[in-house]
């Protein structure tokens, strides 16, 4: 998890739809959080293509079908996500 004292600001609006697998990150606080674990899914999965919105601390992830692969990814960047 992030340790900089930011304040959240608002992220890129999610681009939702029935392609992308949504995750919830809720100890996603900040845009350092969101471009680490954006960082940590692009580098494991070339190819996907990854979207997120700080405000309803949700990722979108298009290109991908495996969500757990998904969580993992996210916990060794250090955040806990769950299924939106």
């Amino acid at each position: 998890m992030c340790t900089c004292s930011s304040q959240a600001k608002p992220g890129r609006t999610t681009r939702r739809g029935a392609d992308a697998t949504e995750l919830r990150v809720d100890d996603m606080s900040c845009s350092h959080c969101a471009s680490t674990i954006t960082k940590a899914i692009e580098t494991a999965m070339p190819g996907a293509s990854v979207d997120v919105d700080l405000e309803s601390k949700i990722v979108s992830v298009r290109g991908v079908e495996d969500p757990a692969r998904l969580e993992a990814i996210i916990a060794e960047a250090g955040y806990r996500a769950v299924p939106a």
